[in-house]
């Protein structure tokens, strides 16, 4: 990477659950393999540190003036849209030669559904399954109509590639639940019935999408998206997009 290559940022949400900075770390960890020479630093907007703000303090302090902040979101709700622009403009503001561009959010992307497929194989789906199984794509949830429209878009496309049938779920905030979906598509007289959680890293919210697959009887449950190589891949895809885009409107 050239020397004046910006740094990128990645931006968690931040858990209580230490799996979640673990993850975060070891997806970095990944992004760092697959470009050496490009600085790639963690930060969270909640209950994990670093937080955003020391980040970028540290950032400033060694000299870096240009950064692409990347939410670590698979859907650009409340988080992409509010928290992630004031915290970037609070640091810009207390740091006039940092330039930061907040890139798009991972999602959609086919990358993702990629990444999806790998950890139902991973869990023990066959592809001879494909057409007798149908998926419930469970993610966190949201009460932004724009992600949750998201979600149900990318069921209706992923869908359309072989399985017997795709419907969303979410853990909080919309419906239907994870449990609920999959005993619709065992009514619906759907044989085999698999659950691929639509998040990037443990923790409560993906807890209750398995607790919800294990109490309705799930032939199968993925893993989080985790570290995968797809995600890791999507995460230099968006860092490359925003360099080609227009000057950053974060700087001070």
């Amino acid at each position: 990477m050239s020397a004046t290559s910006p740094a990128l940022l990645v931006i968690a949400h931040g858990s209580r659950d230490p799996r979640h900075a673990a993850t975060v770390d070891a997806l970095c960890a990944r992004v760092r393999s697959l470009r050496p020479g490009l600085r790639v630093e963690a930060a969270f907007l909640d209950f994990n540190a670093p937080r955003v703000g020391q980040v970028l303090a540290r950032l400033a302090a060694e000299g870096v003036t240009d950064i692409a902040a990347l939410p670590l979101l698979l859907t650009r709700a409340f988080h992409a849209k509010s928290d992630i622009p004031a915290v970037l403009r609070e640091a810009t503001a207390l740091h006039p030669r940092l330039t930061v561009r907040q890139t798009a959010v991972l999602g959609p992307s086919p990358l993702l559904t990629d990444a999806l497929e790998r950890r139902l194989h991973q869990a023990g789906l066959r592809p001879a399954d494909r057409d007798s199984t149908g998926v419930v794509l469970a993610s966190a949830g949201s009460t932004d109509p724009e992600a949750i429209a998201v979600i149900a878009e990318i069921a209706r496309e992923w869908r359309h590639t072989g399985w017997c049938a795709v419907r969303p779920a979410f853990a909080s905030a919309s419906l239907p639940r994870t449990e609920d979906a999959v005993r619709a598509l065992r009514a619906e007289g759907v044989r085999r019935v698999a659950v691929a959680p639509y998040v990037i890293a443990p923790g409560r919210l993906p807890d209750r999408i398995a607790h919800g697959a294990r109490e309705a009887g799930a032939d199968l449950l993925a893993g989080v998206l985790g570290p995968a190589p797809e995600l890791a891949r999507l995460l230099l895809h968006r860092y490359d997009e925003s360099r080609a885009a227009a000057p950053a409107l974060l700087s001070a």
